[in-house]
Formats: C-alpha cells, structure tokens, sequence
C-alpha cells in the first residue's frame, strides 16, 4: 500500500531562491531519504512496463509511428519529474488526447506524411504555450467553465469514437478515415466481409485477457492472500503480456506473411531525434481550437486525478505549477518527436498502488522507457496491430461512466440535457466542435442558474436569534418589515429578479416600512448590479420605505462603501446580522 506519510513535494519560498520555487524537484532532492529509492524503483518500473504497449497503441490511435507514442514517454516525463508537484501523476500519451491530435491533424494532411507528423509536433508546440502561459498568469480556473457532466458526456462519446476507430485494426481491414463517426460505421460495414478471422481472434482473445485482469484477477489474488500493494499492479500487466504472447505467435507461426496479420514494423532504435513544430501563422490558426480543446481537457484530466490521489497521501497539489509542469512536458513533446501528452489515470492509479515517493517515479520511468528503446525495438516489430487495438478498446471502455450518467439524470435534468447534447455533438459534429458544443452549455447552464437563484423572504424561529423561510418553517413575521434574502452573488444577469423580487414584496406588504436585505449568500456586486441597488434604494425611499443591508461579508461591503452607497443608506442601516438589524429596529 502507498504510504500515507505527507511529503512536501514543493519548495517553501524560505528555504530555496525564487527561481528554484519553479522547480519542486530541488526541494525533494533536498529532502530525499533512502527509504523513498525502492518506492521511486518499483512505480517506475511498473508505469514504464504499462507505458511501453500503451504508447505504441495511442500513437497509432493518433495517427503516428508507434515510436512518436515511446519518444512522447521520454523527456516529457523527466520534466514533469522536475517542475510537477504531484508525486503520482503519471504523464505520458492519452486516449482522449491521441484522438484529438488524429482528428485535427487528419483533416490537414495524410497519415503517415512527413507533413502530419509536423502538424502533430507543432499542436504539442501550441498545447505547451497555452498550459505554460495559463500557469505563470494563474488562470487555472479557466478550465472550471467545463461542467463534470459536460465532461462525462464528451469522454463517453470520445470513448465510442476511439473503440470504433480501432475496429479496423481488429477485424484487420483497411478503410480510409472519416471524418464523421458515422461515415466510419458505414465504412467498418461496407468491409466486413474482408474481416480477416486470425486477427479477429487475436484481438478478441487479448480484449478477454484485459478484461480477465481488469475484473476478475483481483478477486482470485485477494482468495490467494497476495498483499493489494502488489496485486493492483499485477492486474496492470496485462497490456504488456498480450503484446509479448501475441509477438511470440506472429513471430513462431509467421502470422503477418502467412495470415496477413498486421504488424507494427520497424521501430527505429536509439533515443528520439531533434525535432521543430511548424513556425507558421496559418498552420496555428487551423491547430488553434484542438490545442485549446487538449490544453482545457488534458489539464482536467491530470489535476483531478493529481487532486485525488493527493488527498489519499495527505498532501496538496499546486494547479497553476502544474499547469507549467504539463506545458513544460509538452515543449519536450514537441522538440523530441513526440505529440501532446498529460496525466493519464490508470497510469497514476498504479504509480500510487506501487508505492512512488516522489516525482523521481517519474524520472525513472522515463530512463527506462529510454533504454527499451534504444536496446529493444528490434523486438517491437512483430507486435500486432490488433493487441494494441486490444489495449485501446479496453482502455477507453472505462470512460463510459453510466452510473455517473444515472445520477445526473436523477439530481438534475438540466446537467443531463447538458451531458447528452454534449455526447451527441461529439458523435455527430466532431472531437473539437463537439468540446465547444460542450463548453458553451456549461456557461449557458452557469448564467441560467445564477439569473435565477433561490430567493427567500425570512421570519425569525420562535425562541431563537435564527430566521429562516417562511415556506419552510413557522415562523415570526411583521408586516412593517420585510427580510429578503438572495441566494448568489448580484451581477448583470439577476438584477432584473432583484428588483422584480423588491417590488412584489412591498406590493405584497401596504404597512411595509423596513426592507432588510440579508447577504449571507452574496459574495460579489457588479456594476450593473450596484445601480440596481440604487434604483430600488429610490424607489424605496420615495415610497417611505428604508434599506437596510444586513449579514453583508466585509469585502463586499468595501466595494460598496468605495463607491459611496453605503453613504446614501446610512451607517446606521447596515448590520453585522439580521439579528441585530431586528433588534436595531426595536421588534426583537
């Protein structure tokens, strides 16, 4: 089991130099025990096994040579290692992201062209940018514009698309690629009596295997007394022995030349290349909106994976470094051959399970990813393209999240009208227009709620100092005086209810004297919303009515006083609680 001991993994502006507070490793390094070296060892030794198949297959997924997805595995995670604050986030190629980068850059150039792997470079060129510069301006809270079930709808949609572009690889036909998903259905059965019947057996074989491992194995290692800080990363290992049983039959039977089962080819040895994205104006304004998609998605993904496996092991993360960090990585992507990269969940999941320490799990697993590369490639030849489909289709199955879909649909209709328009613009429409589709829902939902928040007019329990709503409780009323409480901060959109909400109440009271505006719930006013409280604090004067404000947080009150609006209301009208404006007012 991962040890609970809370380590800090980033550096006290004390202890090191500014420049070095960009750099969490220092202060692990700094700090490193002897205890920490066989934790680092074993995670980085069981992620870079999990890394090496997954790589190749989301390469492939991507459109690239299977090496792009090891060379994407490399420095990206040596410089997480270095700048990441998070000890268990495993960065390396994603699913999500690997479709990103093929649907964007297939519409651009051919697969497999030295154009397309250009294209790919310089996406991972403009993700870095954007993620670096969101983290040295400190807006990671950008990325809270994208609702969980907006999300939940996107990655499950996501996740079909990714399934079916393997099916291909599956069944072993050839079809061109679609831009659409649905012009790929058509296409997957137009050439269904091509499916070649070995392949299929290879990869329905591998699926039964991962998914033996993924949801039955635990189970029979628990029946076995196997100690769980091992058996969940043995239940990872499944990618990496179909690919070595499904290498050894290609290569003993001969399957690629005598059964025509697709294999991956040659991989280059040695460590990745130096490499350049495009320069071009025109070239990142076609790659600008999938940049933008992987930067908002992949961030997500990584800190709230980074977040919960934080909280386990009693330590925090710092979202705008790790946006530098996951920025930083993808610079590395992108001058090493590689393609976007971010945190990926079941990576991290077993770097946690195996027992990493600090970000060093990460380092180590890239130096051996870098060592399989340069002395094992030879070996990579014979992998069937099938086995990694295999590995994809299991992989982006556990994206489909119907028991969060379930709850939604119970909570709120609207969140769920959110989550399967979002799914059903990916399918129809595209990845990117799709994420849009799904980003503008969530602002919309966002304005629809708070232009319309829970408003409650409040009497006071008997026998107590609380005041709570008249709907809900028996309370105390006065018909002198009339305590209005608004659930949500005032801006633009509401204050038009504001003053709906203040005029039916003194319609509703003839004797009304006092209006107490209670603001335990409101923690901004806006422009728009501070002349609404002018008006309605006219309207009530000419009708012989006071304002008061009552329970207002102390910044708020600061933007009104600089103004000059608690002026025109009175020191005298403005109370700590709604207590105390009663009793001011002498009714309590």
């Amino acid at each position: 089991m991962a040890d609970s001991t809370a380590h800090t993994t980033h550096p006290k502006a004390q202890s090191v130099s500014p420049i070095l507070r960009f750099i969490p490793l220092v202060e692990t390094v700094r700090t490193y025990k002897r205890d920490d070296l066989s934790g680092d060892l074993i995670a980085g030794l069981i992620v870079a096994i999990m890394l090496i198949p997954q790589g190749m297959a989301y390469a492939l997924l991507a459109g690239l040579p299977p090496q792009q997805g090891l060379y994407a595995s490399m420095l990206p995670l040596l410089l997480y290692g270095l700048l990441g604050t998070s000890r268990y986030l495993a960065v390396g190629p994603v699913a999500i992201v690997s479709l990103l980068t093929a649907s964007s850059v297939g519409a651009l150039a051919a697969e497999g062209s030295g154009e397309y792997i250009t294209l790919a470079l310089t996406l991972a060129f403009l993700v870095a940018v954007i993620q670096t510069a969101m983290g040295f301006l400190r807006v990671g809270f950008l990325v809270n514009f994208l609702s969980h079930p907006v999300l939940v709808g996107f990655s499950a949609a996501a996740a079909i698309v990714i399934g079916f572009s393997q099916v291909k690889s599956l069944l072993g036909i050839s079809i061109e690629r679609s831009e659409h998903f649905y012009e790929q259905v058509l296409e997957v059965g137009r050439h269904l009596p091509q499916t070649n019947f070995i392949t299929l057996a290879l990869g329905v074989a591998g699926i039964l295997i991962l998914l033996y491992f993924k949801n039955g194995l635990a189970a029979q290692l628990q029946r076995w007394n196997i100690p769980k800080a091992w058996a969940l990363p043995i239940t990872k290992t499944a990618p990496l022995l179909i690919v070595v049983f499904g290498t050894l039959l290609v290569m003993l039977f001969n399957l690629n030349e005598g059964a025509s089962v697709g294999v991956v080819g040659d991989v280059p040895a040695g460590l990745p290349p130096i490499t350049l994205p495009s320069f071009s104006f025109e070239t990142w304004r076609k790659l600008l909106t999938t940049a933008l998609a992987i930067s908002f998605v992949g961030y997500m993904e990584s800190i709230s994976v980074a977040k919960s496996l934080a909280s386990r092991g009693r330590e925090k993360v710092e979202p705008n470094q790790e946006l530098i960090a996951l920025g930083v990585a993808n610079f590395g992507a992108a001058f090493t051959g590689g393609y976007p990269v971010t945190g990926g969940f079941s990576r991290s999941l077993v770097n946690y399970a195996a027992g990493a320490r600090t970000t060093l799990a990460s380092i180590i697993t890239a130096i051996l990813i870098g060592l399989s590369v340069v002395l094992l490639t030879p070996l990579f030849y014979f992998i069937p393209k099938t086995i990694l489909a295999a590995i994809i289709i299991v992989a982006v199955a556990g994206l489909i999240d119907l028991k969060t879909v379930r709850r939604v649909w119970k909570y709120d209709k609207r969140d769920a009208a959110a989550l399967i328009t979002t799914f059903i613009a990916v399918l129809a429409i595209g990845i990117e227009n799709g994420i849009l589709v799904g980003a503008a829902l969530s602002l919309i939902l966002f304005i629809w709620r708070t232009s319309d928040p829970h408003v409650a007019i409040l009497g006071k329990l008997p026998r107590s100092n609380f005041y709570r709503n008249v709907q809900r409780h028996n309370v105390q009323t006065w018909p002198e005086i009339a305590l209005v409480r608004i659930d949500a901060s005032l801006y633009f959109a509401n204050t038009k209810l504001l003053e709906q909400t203040i005029s039916e109440t003194v319609a509703d009271q003839p004797k009304l004297q006092h209006l107490v505006l209670v603001g335990t719930a409101i923690n901004d006013v806006d422009f728009s919303a501070l002349e609404a409280l002018e008006g309605i604090l006219h309207s009530l004067h000419a009708n012989d009515i006071q304002l008061h404000l009552a329970a207002f947080k102390g910044p708020v009150l600061d933007k009104l006083k600089m103004c000059g609006f608690t002026d025109h209301i009175g020191v005298n009208n403005i109370h700590l609680t709604t207590h105390d404006a009663m009793q001011t007012l002498g009714y309590v």
